[in-house]
């Protein structure tokens, strides 16, 4: 198995987001994190020759660090059709071997269905703009539905509603660590070149 370090590296040749989309809140999830999170998935047998999904899966961070590490395939579900067209071309960046499906459509109601075991990562969005509020728990409840083991990023102090949700589904909350999680300014309301925020990722069975 390549190293934590090593995928980082190979992750870091990932575009981000041309025209990133505050309402969706586009930010490009860390090579750093998206390695950390693939690579514990790997370590706990939940890659390899497996199906992964990435929901949401923007311009294809966490989508391409799994298929860099053996899946049987892996399904990226993007809304934005100019995030899906930078993961096509990321795909080709980063030369991933695992075949890689990219479907446009909305992650809260994905034109999915999935026969064999799967894998859900993903970066949902945090709900802090308008209207998305809760956009998370969305998030959460279709990968009770497609996976039987999930994980995801989330604002840091979710502990409580992640454990309770996934209780509610019938799953358990099995592994959490805090991660940093660096975003660049790109949309007119930032006022720091760029701020480290912290945040949570959890795994999850799905029963």
């Amino acid at each position: 198995m390549a190293t934590k370090r090593s995928l980082a590296t190979k992750l870091g040749v990932v575009a981000g987001f041309e025209r990133p989309n505050a309402a969706l809140e586009q930010y490009p999830t860390p090579p750093e994190l998206a390695a950390h999170v693939v690579h514990l998935a790997d370590l706990h047998g939940d890659v390899d020759g497996r199906t992964v999904i990435d929901l949401g899966a923007g311009t294809g961070m966490l989508a391409l660090a799994a298929a860099l590490r053996g899946p049987a395939r892996v399904v990226g579900l993007e809304l934005d059709g100019g995030a899906l067209a930078t993961a096509r071309d990321n795909e080709r960046r980063v030369a991933a071997s695992a075949p890689v499906h990219w479907v446009r459509g909305d992650a809260t109601r994905p034109p999915l269905a999935v026969a064999e075991p799967a894998t859900v990562v993903m970066n949902p969005p945090f709900g802090a703009q308008d209207g998305n509020r809760n956009a998370d728990r969305e998030f959460l409840a279709v990968a009770s539905d497609l996976a039987d083991v999930s994980y995801s990023v989330h604002n840091a102090g979710s502990r409580e509603f992640i454990e309770a949700f996934a209780a509610d589904e019938g799953g358990e909350v099995t592994h959490a660590f805090a991660a940093e999680f660096r975003i660049d300014a790109q949309f007119d309301h930032h006022t720091d070149e760029a701020r480290e925020i912290d945040t949570e990722v959890y795994r999850i069975e799905w029963s």
